[in-house]
């Protein structure tokens, strides 16, 4: 998100789709020494090995008790390398066919088993986001507690890098507080109070256009949790939003986020927000981080916009932003990538004046919404499943909505409540 944005010109990044395993046979003296043995209690990142019934096998991302055996298809999160130990598998069916129980093109992702569902509060099942400006650009000024009801996560854009690195900090705009007739830390933490008191939850943004925060090593990333915990625990956020534009190590960024999880609880909210580009793949550092903390991530809200064309999970063509095609044919790398259906969003500006292009009517949003959910209302492009669990929708921002009479949030937020 950028206090003013301007169209990045990304180059088309292909996507790193997961090819199917290969059943090996042959000699069993030939075959190679088993990994250890896959147990359901640990957890597993990218990379790992274990072995099961008579095969290896690599975890693509983030996982616990998911058996090899069963979630090494193409789109699932184990990868076969084949037979080990010097015995064939007995029971583990040839993986050039996928798990009868979800075929990658023809059903829906399978649910997640409840130990890794992280809890979201009282976020509803499908929810709007919207980014609140603690700065003032011509967009409606608003102090916190005007923010429309119509919005269930609401995210301070920005927290402020500080001279220790990793180290954030939270300073109230004076231009804001000149627009708006002043505002205070003390009305400004009334206010998050406020909007807890409606059901709704705050988090603090890192990053933005502006953002130089950088977490890039084990320092930073403990200097990282520690602040951020503190202006939780000052202003009263739920959590924290990921915004950094200029760069992201994901390796650190993952440790700061769990040293955070294990100060704040397990009701910690933990959002990112990348740019388009960002999630073409799977060997980016924006999507490694959202797989390495799969197990603690709310949700990603990727800006589907200020792009220009991007290449869709059917890896057949660039899709234009500024359409249907661009939002469902690009969302779905994510699922397919590892994520959750209810892991994902869609993020688009507010109105044309919020964005530097990408912007679409929030009735074609809602389109999108469908054709991912449901299936139905999808332009040229369906893609391969539906995905009921799709997250919700986010808006930079809040104050260009109200400056476009609340278009997004009064289109978007009702629909959003009718979906599976």
């Amino acid at each position: 998100m950028k206090r003013s944005r301007s169209v990045i010109l990304a180059t088309v990044t292909a996507l790193i789709a997961g090819g199917a395993a290969t059943y090996f046979g042959g000699d069993a003296s030939a075959a190679t020494a088993c990994a250890p043995a896959w147990s359901a209690t640990a957890v597993y990142v990218g990379g790992n090995s274990a072995a099961q019934n008579g095969h290896n096998y690599t975890a693509k991302w983030w996982t616990q008790n998911e058996s090899p055996a069963t979630h090494s298809g193409q789109w699932d999160v184990w990868a076969d390398n084949g037979v080990c130990g010097g015995s064939t598998p007995t029971t583990t069916p040839p993986t050039t066919t996928p798990p009868t129980t979800t075929p990658p093109t023809t059903t829906p992702p399978t649910t997640t088993p409840p130990t890794t569902q992280p809890p979201s509060g009282t976020l509803p099942a499908h929810f709007l986001t919207g980014y609140w400006q603690n700065f003032y650009n011509g967009a409606a000024a608003l102090k916190l507690a005007s923010v429309p009801t119509t919005y269930d996560l609401i995210a301070v854009a920005f927290a402020d890098a500080t001279s220790t690195p990793g180290g954030v900090s939270f300073t109230l705009d004076p231009g804001l507080a000149g627009q708006v007739g002043g505002y205070t830390d003390a009305q400004f933490k009334a206010d998050i109070a406020t909007l807890h008191s409606r059901g709704k939850k705050v988090i603090i943004s890192v990053g933005g256009q502006n953002g130089t925060v950088s977490v890039a090593d084990s320092g930073s990333a403990t200097n990282f949790a520690n602040s951020v915990y503190s202006l939780m625990t000052t202003y009263g956020f739920d959590g924290v939003d990921i915004d950094l534009e200029n760069g992201i190590n994901p390796t650190s960024m993952a440790s700061a986020l769990r040293s955070l999880r294990a100060k704040a609880g397990a009701n910690l909210i933990i959002t990112l927000a990348p740019q388009t580009i960002d999630m073409q793949s799977t060997g980016s550092s924006y999507f490694a981080l959202a797989l390495s903390i799969k197990d603690i991530l709310t949700v990603v809200n990727t800006q589907f916009y200020n792009s220009g064309s991007m290449l869709g999970c059917d890896q057949n063509q660039a899709y234009s932003q500024g359409t249907e095609n661009f939002l469902t044919a690009l969302a779905c790398i994510q699922t397919q990538g590892g994520l959750r259906p209810d892991q994902v969003a869609l993020g688009l500006p507010a109105s044309s004046s919020a964005a530097g292009g990408g912007y679409q009517s929030p009735a074609t949003v809602n389109a999108a919404l469908d054709c991912l959910a449901r299936g139905t209302n999808c332009g040229s492009f369906k893609p391969p499943a539906t995905y009921p669990g799709l997250r919700g929708a986010m808006t930079w921002s809040i104050n260009w909505d109200v400056s476009n009479g609340n278009a997004f949030a009064n289109t978007v937020k009702p629909h959003l409540a009718t979906l599976p």
